[in-house]
């Protein structure tokens, strides 16, 4: 694992195959739970993701 990321409308993670070749895997949250300004424009950010609490979760579900 290269990296994790939450941008507010999706949750990221960054890893390379054995080949050297960069993959993404990500997963967009609900349009109802993108952030958004005082306008309504979309507000992405790059925050760390908590990998921690993403485990607790799929743990258990």
């Amino acid at each position: 694992l290269d990296g994790a990321a939450d941008h507010g409308v999706s949750e990221a993670l960054y890893l390379h195959d054995p080949d050297g070749n960069g993959l993404e895997l990500y997963v967009d949250r609900d349009r109802d739970d993108w952030p958004r300004d005082a306008t309504g424009e979309l507000k992405m950010t790059t925050e760390p993701l908590d990998l921690d609490a993403l485990l607790a979760e799929v743990e258990s579900s």
